[in-house]
């Protein structure tokens, strides 16, 4: 028995003279001792997560919402501008061709009637400074279409022929005894077509290029237009805006 006792402790020794000073000894890692999340830890961080999610995402749902408003306001905006500059454009024409009489005499006795009606309330088209030309074809305009806003917005786009006013008579515009026949620029007599608008703009809330139409004889409430005119516009949508009202009403 002591034989074996004996021979084993030597060939310990003998193992322990052999073995390799630069070998870590070889230690059972316990469960305890890894490193790592634990299963509250990940229960934890998802929540978070999850929260911050909910958080950012009605964020980014509102600024997405405010520029699309931002575009539906300037959309509605370029149309109304072109609108009314038309508007006024035409009624430059319809003046032009009303004081077009022969003679130089007949054209100062128009004048001058012209100053008195400006003196009664009437307005001479000419002295707007933003009126630089005028619609020469007034064919366009049908007998329901009096007031000479556009057809549709397809004319604003398509253009219509116009004359420019001479640069020497603007500032004969205001002068109840100038004319529009004398304000016309006699050298620039072949029309030129102008473009109100380069297209008819996108509903940023429908995603296509249509719009709701009023004539300048429809009701401000009117769900339905008559068709003779364009005199405003506004968007299909039936959403509601950020600030609670309607974009249709706008």
């Amino acid at each position: 028995m002591k034989n074996k006792v004996e021979v084993r402790s030597q060939k310990s020794k003998v193992r322990s003279r052999t073995a390799s000073p630069f070998l870590p000894p070889a230690d059972c890692l316990l469960p305890s001792d890894s490193s790592g999340f634990s299963l509250i830890e990940l229960v934890i961080t998802i929540a978070v997560l999850g929260i911050l999610t909910l958080g950012t995402i009605p964020l980014v749902q509102v600024a997405a919402q405010r520029q699309k408003e931002q575009e539906l306001h300037e959309a509605l905006r370029t149309m109304r501008e072109a609108i009314d500059q038309f508007h006024r454009e035409a009624l430059a024409g319809a003046q032009f061709q009303a004081n077009q009489q022969p003679g130089q005499q007949q054209g100062q006795q128009q004048g001058q009637q012209q100053g008195q009606g400006q003196g009664q309330g009437q307005v001479n088209i000419f002295a707007d400074p933003r009126v630089r030309v005028f619609i020469t074809d007034q064919t366009i305009f049908t007998a329901d279409n009096v007031d000479r806003y556009p057809p549709d917005l397809e004319t604003l786009v398509k253009g219509v022929d116009v004359l420019p006013i001479t640069s020497g008579a603007l500032n004969r515009r205001g002068n109840a005894n100038v004319t529009a026949l004398e304000a016309a620029q006699p050298e620039s007599a072949i029309p030129k077509a102008k473009v109100y608008l380069r297209r008819i703009p996108v509903d940023p809330m429908t995603g296509k290029a249509e719009w709701e139409f009023r004539s300048c004889y429809d009701l401000s409430d009117s769900k339905s237009t008559g068709g003779e005119n364009v005199f405003d516009v506004h968007s299909k949508a039936k959403g509601t805006a950020l600030n609670g009202e309607k974009y249709s009403d706008w």
